[in-house]
């Protein structure tokens, strides 16, 4: 049995990558499983709350487009995808590798050669993100008018 934890990592990094990025990791795949939609990709709407100030009491801050799937593969297993957006294949790969990572007899080798190159490439968007960020920072001060008494 797969931890939970871990497996709302893989979740997050199967979600939070680019489709194109998905594409690449299912054709690195030898054998491609056979499945079947127990919820085939649809999309939908959800309501997004937040903090006030990040602490404060709860307020709707609005709605956002999500689609989820759901397949099971022949072995049994289940997985399970919400994706921001609409793209229905992001959602149905993302639902397919889950399947496969619970699976105890390939779930160590997918983690090295899905989830890990995945990590590194988020990883790596981010950094550029962040110094696209630092490189249009602008400093702001402020001056002092008038009399000080």
């Amino acid at each position: 049995m797969i931890d939970q934890t871990i497996r709302q990592s893989w979740i997050a990094v199967l979600s939070k990558v680019e489709v194109k990025d998905l594409e690449e990791v299912w054709q690195r795949l030898k054998e491609k499983p056979e499945y079947y939609y127990l919820r085939p990709p649809e999309t939908g709407l959800i309501m997004v709350r937040a903090r006030a100030e990040g602490t404060g009491s709860l307020f709707h801050l609005g709605e956002m487009t999500i689609t989820r799937c759901t397949v099971q593969v022949k072995n049994g297993f289940r997985g399970t995808a919400y994706i921001m957006g609409r793209n229905q294949r992001h959602a149905e790969l993302a639902a397919l590798l889950d399947a496969l990572l619970q699976d105890p007899y390939q779930h160590a080798s997918l983690m090295d050669l899905i989830i890990r190159p995945l990590e590194l490439t988020l990883r790596k968007r981010k950094t550029l993100m962040a110094q696209k960020v630092e490189d249009t920072r602008v400093e702001f001060f402020t001056m002092v008018r008038g009399d000080e008494t």
